[in-house]
């Protein structure tokens, strides 16, 4: 027997969920719930014919055969929908960021927390081969003091992406690069060197004027740890390159280029080494030139890990509450812009964000 899955949001995104629903040994897309009907029944007709379909979320969330729940709203939507599952008694999956503050945040967790039920984000990039070895090689202390770590993402959106949906020209609803492009790459900092003590950022509009968001971050950082580290974000730079991920200390180095490594070098070199060179998939669609150039293999994981971790009861890989202090820190770049200073961490005040 298979978990029942219910995506709610039928959405640009949505068909990596259910193409990993469909790939999933563990899991099946049992229901889908979309405003918009006909975007529901597209979703099921291509990948669960079976699949219940619904506009209405409590219909969604009394259907039986639904055990978790992948939010798939625009981001802003992200809290309500959580609560909601949550108070049916429905784990959870939601997309990133979990919210648009850390106050919905820290109740979502703690709602969550105190049903008993399962509560995993979708930044899968964690999940990814070569990040990793990089974390792996991090905590056996290979890299020696980290002193640097970087993460540069050069992709292209047409003005036509942003058109899409209402929601994606509006800052406030979590359409800009730094909070729906670039989390992704500043959790993979956060994930390998740690949490933020200060950051600094500026954001520009370089490519969408006629949208009123930020189409690129250039953000500096000091870890607690001691290093330093920059995201280079942008969806204005076409045609649109892999992200690379940059880790540098004081006795080795590690480069991923997509999903594979372009450097791996160490001072203890290791016979595994040449191995470690090799692992990834130099054909993976990652995003850059487009949202839907993506594969939903690390998706796949993380429904299959939520699975074996409701039937365990144990936490999920990628528990929200590991990636709150990304979004602590993404928050703080926004707060770092509009002030033209450096914030400090943690985050006292979030009220001003989106102001």
């Amino acid at each position: 027997m298979t978990v029942g899955f219910g995506i709610l949001g039928a959405g640009m995104i949505s068909g990596i969920h259910a193409d990993a629903l469909r790939n999933s040994r563990k899991a099946h897309l049992a229901a889908i719930c979309d405003i918009q009907r006909e975007r529901a029944e597209k979703l099921a007709d291509e990948f669960a014919p079976d699949a219940k379909v619904y506009t209405v979320l409590d219909d969604l969330l009394a259907d039986p055969r639904v055990g978790v729940v992948n939010v798939v709203t625009p981001n802003h939507l992200h809290t309500d929908a959580v609560l909601a599952a949550a108070a049916a008694g429905k784990h959870v999956l939601c997309e990133k960021p979990p919210a648009m503050s850390l106050a919905e945040t820290d109740r979502m967790i703690e709602v969550c927390r105190r049903a008993g039920l399962k509560f995993g984000i979708f930044v899968q990039s964690r999940l990814r081969e070569p990040i990793q070895r990089m974390k792996r090689a991090i905590d056996q202390g290979r890299f020696g003091r980290v002193l640097r770590a970087d993460a540069v993402m050069k992709w292209y959106r047409s003005t036509e992406y942003y058109r899409t949906d209402a929601w994606r020209r509006e800052r406030r609803s979590g359409a800009g690069v730094t909070i729906q492009h670039a989390f992704h790459y500043i959790d993979l900092l956060q994930y390998l060197v740690g949490p933020a003590a200060t950051v600094q950022a500026r954001m520009d509009n370089l490519a969408h004027q006629d949208v009123e968001l930020e189409d690129t971050l250039d953000a500096l950082i000091r870890f607690e740890g001691g290093a330093i580290g920059s995201v280079a974000a942008s969806t204005a730079l076409w045609p649109g390159t892999d992200v690379r991920i940059e880790v540098y200390g004081q006795t080795g180095a590690a480069v991923m280029q997509g999903a594979i490594f372009s450097l791996w070098q160490f001072q203890d070199q290791r016979p595994e080494d040449e191995v470690i060179r090799q692992v990834g998939n130099k054909d993976q669609a990652t995003a850059g030139s487009s949202p839907t150039a993506l594969e939903s293999i690390e998706h796949r994981m993380i429904i299959d890990d939520c699975v074996d971790a409701i039937q365990e009861d144990r936490e999920v890989v990628i528990p929200c509450t590991s990636v709150r202090p990304t979004l602590e820190m993404a928050l703080a770049m926004y707060k770092s812009d509009r002030l033209g200073r450096p914030i400090d961490l943690p985050l006292v005040d979030e009220s001003d964000v989106w102001e």
